[in-house]
């Protein structure tokens, strides 16, 4: 029985460090869905299945190339390798050229995932050799970048991120040679190997199938591992997935006025180092994108022609679990009205009036939209008054937003924090933030004196159960929230609102995020908006989308108060949208891209796969 390598690499790829982000996530569900899938026969051939997640290790404080963030590699929680033949002979030829990998492994059912974590901190001092010269391993890479791809690493590894391009070739170097020991006919040694890349490419006599090993690539941190196999003529299926670009993070919310004018010249600030790397999707077999948005951004910067591929979200449970729900509902309500009494004086606002919505997002102000939400909850106070005035809502109602938004973990905290929030505990954009919601008159101050039903409250911490606030994870904060607001002015997918739906809490989004045109998949349970309200953001003026999140957020909250029956189907018909979105159907795909195999559509008693 022949065996195929599906790897599956990312900078973001392993075990849980003690950073964890989107891609994570995406990689982190692909290599378990596609393990359950392996698991269920429905493969069509006979091939031992090997899934490797490959990314790199970081061992100890100052081993990242990001000093911010300091993250730290666990393998803690992961069984020794077990799996032995080629994967240990081409192991113990990298750990003689001097490159250290640690691995682990995990059982998903009957399939092994196995994580390789690569350590590049060290490549600088390991001594190798290039066109018969005595160099280090870092320099050889270097080198051989520039022969066969033309990458100025002399002026790369000098700008201000010099570190973060270099360990990213280094990464992809790695992974790359991985695979070509992998495909080699003797992969005993590592010095058999050592010139191989001096030419612009090499005799694949000798070489396995191409269905050997599948590699798929997540970002720009691994598109360099493509690229040189693709010139060193090595016979793997490659795909790159694009979760957004360079250029089109850099222009924001002006990537689709750009889109729209075909105004292919990039925005002043990009990395020219990164991007370069970014480039090399170019030479990656096939090129997917999270959304339409970032299909369309890399052919405009790169010209480089993508298919879609969504992100999705695994959800076990079959129902919403709504005794949940109503705890965590509880405990920020007892939360917000004990603390708003204790730190802001006023009278104790009963719990039950308290209604709370949130949005939780990376801290970029303009991208994310912070400004159009506040200015959307300015329009909710005013929607709120008046259905006060009129006798369609009852009196004493209070809607408090969460921000959610960090620029990184905190210690020592105050009691009652975000409730109590000293200025000295704020840094960069949360201090602009911060004086964005007392602009606008959404701070505590005027609610705790009955002036104002709603206010905005900053939660500049990464959240969970320890964070020295509420304590309550990010799935619980969710569920105990009436609604979510993304109003996202640059955002290639948005995972949170599957993540909101997933707790089954509704939400509104906005057109630009790729998750918006997913929504048209599934059935309506309600007449009129549904459990996920699209705002359009692209083609309505600034004034009409603001008004528009807050007619979205008022038909949540209204339904909330004065009809639960119809808002748990709005909960529910959100939580399908979810479920509906799950990871089995891009997991196919890109299987299907990189293997060329297809997986066996088995008929049930209901006709379904």
């Amino acid at each position: 029985m022949g065996e195929h390598f599906v790897i599956i690499a990312g900078e973001e790829a392993g075990p849980k460090s003690n950073k964890m982000g989107g891609i994570w996530n995406v990689i982190h569900e692909e290599a378990h869905t596609l393990a359950a899938l392996f698991n269920s026969g429905t493969m069509g051939t006979k091939e031992e299945k090997q899934i490797l997640v490959a990314g790199p290790y970081y061992g100890h404080i100052g081993a990242d190339w990001n000093r911010g963030l300091n993250r730290i590699t666990s393998m803690e929680g992961f069984g020794p390798l077990t799996i032995d033949g080629t994967l240990q002979k081409c192991l113990k030829s990298l750990d003689n050229s001097g490159i250290k990998v640690f691995t682990g492994e995990k059982l998903v059912g009957k399939t092994r995932i196995v994580y390789l974590q690569f350590q590049t901190s060290d490549f600088g001092i390991i001594r190798s050799t290039y066109m018969g010269k005595d160099t280090t391993l870092e320099s050889r890479i270097k080198a051989e970048a520039y022969e066969h791809l033309g990458l100025d690493s002399l002026k790369y590894e000098n700008m201000p991120n010099g570190a973060e391009y270099t360990h990213y070739l280094s990464l992809s170097y790695a992974i790359s040679e991985l695979i070509r020991l992998l495909l080699s006919p003797n992969s005993e040694g590592a010095e058999e190997g050592a010139e191989i890349g001096t030419g612009d490419s090499i005799s694949t006599q000798g070489f396995s199938s191409c269905e050997g090993v599948s590699l798929h690539c997540h970002e720009f941190g691994v598109f360099y591992a493509p690229a040189r196999l693709k010139k060193l003529g090595i016979p793997v299926n490659t795909v790159a997935t694009l979760h957004a670009t360079l250029p089109g993070r850099t222009a924001g919310y002006n990537s689709i006025h750009k889109i729209r004018m075909n105004d292919s010249i990039w925005p002043p600030g990009v990395s020219e180092n990164l991007a370069a790397l970014e480039a090399l999707a170019a030479y990656a077999d096939t090129v997917t994108a999270v959304g339409d948005s970032t299909r369309q951004e890399a052919r405009l910067f790169y010209g480089i022609n993508g298919i879609v591929v969504r992100n999705g979200i695994s959800i076990e449970a079959d129902k919403i679990d709504w005794n949940h729900k109503e705890s965590c509902l509880e405990r920020i309500r007892q939360f917000l009205s004990e603390n708003l009494y204790r730190y802001h004086g006023g009278e104790r606002i009963n719990p039950e009036k308290i209604i709370p919505i949130f949005t939780i997002s990376r801290i970029e102000v303009e991208n994310k939209g912070y400004l159009d939400l506040l200015d959307s909850l300015v329009a909710l106070e005013h929607i709120i008054k008046n259905s006060i005035l009129e006798g369609h809502m009852q009196e004493g109602i209070r809607v408090i937003c969460f921000l959610v938004a960090a620029e990184g973990p905190k210690k020592n905290l105050p009691e009652g924090f975000p409730v109590n929030l000293p200025k000295e505990v704020l840094v960069g954009n949360e201090l602009r933030l911060q004086q964005m919601i007392e602009e606008r008159g959404l701070d505590f101050s005027k609610m705790v004196r009955g002036k104002r039903s709603v206010a905005a409250v900053l939660y500049p911490q990464i959240l969970s159960s320890s964070d020295g606030g509420m304590g309550m994870e990010v799935g619980e904060l969710m569920a105990g929230c009436c609604a979510g607001i993304f109003p996202s002015r640059y955002d290639p997918f948005l995972l949170t609102g599957l993540e909101a739906g997933k707790e089954g809490t509704p939400c509104v989004v906005s057109r630009i995020c790729g998750f918006s045109d997913a929504i048209k998949t599934i059935e309506s349970l309600v007449e009129g908006l549904g459990g996920v309200i699209v705002v359009d953001n692209i083609d309505l003026s600034y004034y009409e989308t603001v008004l528009d999140y807050a007619l979205a957020v008022s038909y949540f909250t209204r339904n909330f108060i004065e009809d639960r029956v119809k808002y748990k189907l709005l909960c529910r018909e959100a939580f399908l949208l979810a479920k509906d979105m799950g990871w089995e159907e891009p997991t196919q795909q890109y299987y299907e891209l990189i293997s060329g195999a297809r997986f066996c559509i088995q008929e049930t008693s209901s006709g379904k796969r």
